[in-house]
């Protein structure tokens, strides 16, 4: 757990508690993260889902991403082999999705019933701190309306959603470039799009390089 010293960090902790409280209670919740503004939900919150679904106008056939805290967590969510597992020790956390078979523990309605769940583990402290207090993973895709560019601070977000969210996390994203999302559905990883990650230093990491 981290140490808060300042004054301005423990508002900061005190926002983020309170941002898990609302998540407990079906909320929908805006935060920074390292690359844009997320708006989240628990992930086994069907009601939270819906009106998630509702208030970012997403199409019905685009799933959410599981976000997690750690990477020894995906084995809880997700089917995943050794080949996944080196790659996941490697980069993660870090700007990387991995799409891989989902476990029971993932509500099918989540996948679209496809049985494919994507899993990101964030590297921005304040988020993992929140899923510490909020005690299970989320669903949390940025912060925009469905086909409109992501909000980066918390100002842009109260702009595009005005009283829809329940809470909003004040502060300004990092602005980090959108993770590599790779396919591990199959017996060896496929990139559907290539980010910070490239698949050069995917394959050093899977060659003991």
């Amino acid at each position: 757990m981290r140490k808060f010293l300042k004054e301005d960090e423990l508002h900061i902790d005190a926002q983020i508690q309170e941002a898990a409280h609302h998540l407990n209670n079906h909320g929908v919740v805006a935060f920074p993260t390292e690359t844009v503004m997320g708006i989240g939900v628990v992930y086994d919150d069907e009601f939270a889902y819906n009106r998630l679904n509702i208030i970012k106008r997403r199409p019905e056939d685009k799933p959410y991403a599981l976000m997690l805290q750690d990477p020894e967590q995906i084995p809880l969510f997700a089917k995943v082999n050794e080949e996944g597992m080196k790659i996941a020790n490697a980069f993660l956390p870090g700007p990387l999705t991995m799409l891989l078979p989902a476990k029971g523990s993932v509500p099918p309605w989540v996948t679209h019933n496809t049985g494919v769940i994507g899993i990101r583990v964030t590297s921005y402290p304040d988020t993992i701190t929140m899923l510490t207090y909020t005690g299970k993973p989320l669903l949390a895709p940025s912060a925009n309306r469905s086909g409109e560019k992501p909000a980066m601070s918390s100002d842009e977000v109260r702009e595009i959603f005005n009283d829809e969210l329940d809470y909003i996390v004040e502060g300004t994203a990092e602005g980090g470039a959108p993770s590599t999302i790779v396919d591990m559905t199959g017996e060896h990883y496929k990139i559907v799009r290539e980010g910070p990650i490239t698949k050069e230093m995917i394959d050093k990491v899977l060659k003991g390089e």
